[in-house]
């Protein structure tokens, strides 16, 4: 996050700048982006992903809107692995495939949606020269790696619809993180905006602790991806043992280590089930770190990884249920963002007399 913080920008350099509505607009992109991954657990449990096999940034916006062209989009659909050797037998209709379809076009034109939500007040403000000094390069970085989601996007769909009957949990989990990572760019930004409204114009920066605390969630969001992608979270429905067993049978390392750890659903369930404690603890000290400083942050990242435990563990135990798998998701999110927030705390200068 820091990486962003020193360049200076195209756009830099002229007065007067407005960083306060700036950060306003960041932090409404940023809840689009929590929308969108809340509807992208959607798509992955109701398996609506692969309903769409084709890629049309623009066209694509336009639903099917007569009998003629959903049979057309049907036709496609039944063309690729997933309805020859699993939804066709299981029996799936004309109205089956409407709901599966209507959840990935969502999901794709909430995508747009975020698209135009961001380039289209970036751009009007770099016209009107607002973007305070510093700040027009880190958002042109954002903007790029928002057309960048929507590529890998695509990229992770195409996994799925000529060889295999779902897509590449690797490309998701691709996909997954990096909205997650925007979204705690989004965040970073605008409480560095805010600060500089409030006159503290360094920004902040990214500290050791701070570095340990991310790498350690993104090893557990990494997993937590690896567990939709393998469909892991149907292995086991007890807990705290797996199956009446700490570490599950099942497990094939017919491949090595390597191999398990990246590809076998029991392995990869087992590892998301018990490095969240690892994650607890960091989160843990980072807030009683923060807490001086930031009261609020800290209540925030301690309500967050509170409430994601509680919903992990009863996802598992009524075997996925799928309110209770989205909203696991949705928290998820809710850690990124308090997470990013409680780093920035704890990465800035005279912390004293900031604001939160």
């Amino acid at each position: 996050m820091s990486s962003f913080a020193q360049p200076l920008a195209p756009f830099d350099g002229a007065t007067p700048t407005r960083p306060v509505a700036i950060a306003n607009w960041l932090l409404s992109v940023a809840f689009l982006v929590f929308l969108m991954v809340i509807v992208g657990g959607i798509t992955r449990l109701t398996e609506s992903g692969l309903s769409i096999t084709e890629w049309k940034p623009i066209m694509g916006a336009i639903p099917p809107l007569n009998d003629a062209d959903w049979l057309s989009e049907f036709e496609k659909y039944k063309q690729i692995p997933e309805y020859i050797e699993i939804t066709g037998p299981a029996g799936m209709t004309l109205a089956d495939f409407k709901f599966i379809y209507f959840w990935e076009w969502i999901h794709r034109l909430l995508g747009r949606v975020i698209g135009l939500a961001f380039a289209l007040p970036f751009f009007y403000f770099a016209v009107r020269r607002a973007i305070p000094k510093g700040y027009g390069l880190r958002l042109t970085g954002l903007l790029i790696l928002g057309g960048l989601q929507g590529f890998i996007g695509w990229w992770m769909v195409s996994s799925g619809l000529s060889d295999r009957t779902d897509v590449s949990h690797f490309r998701l989990a691709t996909h997954l993180l990096l909205a997650l990572f925007i979204l705690a760019c989004l965040v970073w930004t605008a409480l560095d905006l805010r600060r500089l409204a409030g006159g503290h114009p360094k920004a902040a920066q990214m500290t050791v602790f701070g570095l340990v605390v991310s790498l350690v969630l993104f090893l557990q969001l990494l997993f937590g991806a690896y567990v939709a992608g393998l469909n892991a979270g149907y292995v086991s429905n007890t807990w705290p043992l797996m199956n009446d067993s700490l570490v599950p049978d099942g497990i094939d390392f017919t491949f090595g280590a390597w191999a398990a750890i990246n590809n076998d659903p029991y392995l990869t369930h087992f590892i998301h089930r018990w490095w969240a404690w690892v994650t607890v603890g960091v989160l843990i000290v980072l807030a009683r770190k923060v807490r001086g400083q930031s009261r609020t942050a800290s209540i925030a990242i301690h309500c967050a990884f509170g409430v994601q435990i509680l919903l992990g563990i009863a996802t598992v135990m009524t075997g996925m249920d799928i309110v209770l798998a989205v909203l696991h998701q949705a928290v998820g999110a809710l850690v990124v963002a308090a997470t990013a927030w409680g780093i920035h705390v704890l990465g800035r200068e005279n912390p004293a007399s900031a604001p939160t």
